[in-house]
C-alpha cells in the first residue's frame, strides 16, 4: 500500500504477514494425516511427532465425542498450541453399532487387517449388511473447545476390494457408489466420507476465525 509524504514522494509501505497458523493434529497415523492435510490448506498441520509427544493417550470412554475430548486435552496440555483430535470409526447395523469407538482395536489388536477380519466373520452369513462410519472432531482453539460431526452411510461387502484408504475401508461401500472406500479415488472419499465432512466444518470454523483477525 502507497501513501504520498510530506514532500510529495510515494512511499510503499508493506502489510505485516500472518503469523503461520499450526495446527496438531493427536495422530501419527500417516493414512489418517494424509487426508486431513489434502482438506485443510489453511494452515500447517503437525503430528504427535512434530511436538514431541509420544505418551499413549488412553480414550477410556464409551462416546466418540469423549475419546476425541481425552485426546485433544492431553495434547493441548502438552504444547499449548491449537489441537485438534478425532475419535472415528465404524458402525454395523446388524452388530448393535460395533465395533463404534472400538473399531481401531476391535480384534484385541490395533492391527487393520486383524479388525477387518474380525468384522467379516462376525457378518458370515448377515444379510443386513448396513454400516456407517461416523468421525467426532474435538478441536480445542485459543483455550475454548469446539466440536464437529460427520457420517457416511452404506454397506458392507463379503470381502476385501481395493488397496487404498485404511482400516475397513476395502469392505465399505457408501450409498451411492458401486465401488469400496478402498477403491475410490482420495478426493472422492475425501468429498463424502466421515472425517472428510468433519474436517471441512472445522477448516471453515478455523477460517472464519483467522479472517476476524
Amino acid at each position: 500500500m502507497s501513501h504520498l509524504s510530506e514532500d510529495g514522494t510515494y512511499i510503499c509501505s508493506m502489510y505485516t504477514p500472518v503469523a503461520e497458523t499450526r495446527l496438531v493434529i493427536a495422530s501419527d497415523n500417516k493414512g489418517k494425516i494424509k487426508e486431513i492435510k489434502e482438506i485443510i490448506t489453511g494452515a500447517t498441520l503437525l503430528s504427535l511427532s512434530d511436538v514431541g509427544f509420544d505418551r499413549v493417550i488412553e480414550e477410556p470412554y464409551h462416546t466418540f465425542a469423549e475419546n476425541a475430548h481425552a485426546k485433544a486435552d492431553a495434547l493441548y496440555r502438552h504444547c499449548g498450541l491449537n489441537v485438534f483430535a478425532d475419535d472415528s470409526g465404524i458402525c454395523v447395523a446388524a452388530l448393535d453399532g460395533k465395533p463404534g469407538v472400538d473399531s481401531a482395536h476391535y480384534s484385541g489388536s490395533r492391527n487393520d487387517e486383524q479388525n477387518l477380519q474380525q468384522v467379516l466373520r462376525e457378518m458370515e452369513g448377515v444379510a443386513d449388511r448396513r454400516a456407517w462410519y461416523m468421525a467426532i472432531i474435538c478441536l480445542i482453539w485459543e483455550g475454548e473447545t469446539y466440536y464437529f460431526e460427520g457420517r457416511c452411510d452404506g454397506v458392507l461387502l463379503h470381502e476385501k476390494r481395493g488397496t487404498g484408504g485404511f482400516g475397513y475401508d476395502p469392505i465399505f461401500v457408501p450409498d451411492g457408489y458401486d465401488q469400496t472406500f478402498g477403491e475410490l479415488a482420495p478426493a472422492v472419499k475425501n468429498a463424502i466420507s466421515h472425517r472428510g465432512k468433519a474436517v471441512r466444518q472445522m477448516a471453515a470454523f478455523v477460517n472464519e476465525q483467522l479472517a476476524r483477525r
